[in-house]
């Protein structure tokens, strides 16, 4: 609403002609940079809230001042050199392809989407955080002999130094190719017996043996694709831009990316269910593939701790995660667990 109905995006559409005096690519870069900028601005002390109130107050943040400024002034540096080169194609699409920029744009974006997903694991995540092999023979065995049962290859197990900043506990795999990696938060190697580790990891394991990594990707990238036309239709269009507060003497291509996502949540927000009753489902088939190549008993011993550990709620009101959770609650993932037990020992 700053943005949008209250004329925030004006403001920063004079700021950024006032830098660059020419309309062009160039002009528009440096607006959707100093938007960036500003929404950071106004952003930072809710995040400071959370780092240095609400996670500080129930024991779980461990970053201190100088850790999180070093981690502001790398994002921000990370997000300059990815955002840049990205917007200036897609700028460029805009304004040489033709009617069609949104399919070349569509294209564009898969590339640099796999690209992202591709590098992250060995050239994003360690300017944040160190990776150490995981060390521990016996948890190293039991991990390797489940990932030879379900055929999973990576490129290696690593233990992140996620405690220098929380004590949450988790774990996850990224990358694709020969380029996955397995990550163990520190945190969650210290609460977690050898059994239950190997119980989470199938569970992670799950996700990718059944697809579901790949069957989100394919949702994201056609989602995509429509709403990058859906704004082919819009851009040009001035009631789009006077009907959301933006003048039409500050129309420019920039001025349409900005506002169109700006005000996409607005729209979507109402098919936030259905991506969490996906997101659910897929859950509960991956805690079914733990029960079967590991042990529902060590995965509900460890999905307590880590409900515990992290202060989450065992009992959720059931409109709110309908909306919302991205997860099953406690008592339903351990119900379904115990009834996936029972089927397979029969």
């Amino acid at each position: 609403m700053i943005f949008a109905i209250f004329g925030g995006l004006n403001l920063v559409a004079y700021l950024a002609s006032t830098v660059v005096e020419q309309p062009g690519i160039l002009r528009d870069i440096v607006l959707i940079l100093l938007f960036f900028f500003f929404n950071y601005l106004l952003t930072l002390p809710l995040t400071i809230y959370s780092i240095f109130g609400v996670e500080t107050e129930f024991g779980f943040n461990n970053m201190t001042p100088k850790l999180f400024l070093k981690d502001q002034i790398k994002g921000l540096i990370l997000g300059a050199i990815i955002l840049i080169p990205l917007t200036f194609v897609v700028l460029y699409l805009l304004r040489s392809i033709g009617e069609f920029w949104w399919l070349y744009t569509w294209l564009v974006w898969m590339i640099f989407s796999l690209l992202i997903l591709w590098a992250y694991p060995k050239w994003i995540a360690p300017i944040f955080n160190t990776f150490k092999p995981l060390e521990d023979k016996s948890l190293k065995s039991r991990i390797e002999s489940l990932l030879h049962r379900t055929g999973f290859e990576s490129d290696g197990i690593f233990v992140m130094d996620g405690s220098k900043r929380s004590g949450h506990a988790n774990a996850y795999f990224s990358g694709f190719g020969k380029n996955k990696r397995i990550v163990f938060f520190d945190t969650l190697l210290q609460d977690m017996k050898p059994e239950e580790v190997e119980a989470i990891l199938a569970h992670e394991l799950g996700h990718f043996k059944l697809k579901h990594v790949l069957k989100q990707m394919v949702i994201s990238f056609f989602l995509a694709l429509i709403v990058l036309y859906v704004l082919g239709l819009l851009i040009d269009n001035p009631k789009f831009y006077l009907g959301l507060g933006v003048n039409l003497e500050r129309i420019s291509n920039g001025m349409g990316l900005l506002l169109f996502f700006l005000v996409l949540p607005v729209f979507t927000f109402i098919f936030s269910p259905l991506s969490s009753i996906f997101s659910r489902k897929n859950e509960y088939e991956a805690d079914r593939f733990a029960a079967k190549t590991a042990s529902a008993d060590d995965l509900i011993s460890a999905l307590v701790k880590l409900y515990s550990s992290n202060a989450s709620s065992l009992v959720t009101d059931k409109w709110y995660s309908f909306f919302y959770d991205s997860h099953p609650n406690a008592e339903d993932r351990i119900e379904a667990l115990e009834a996936a037990k029972k089927e397979y020992e029969n």
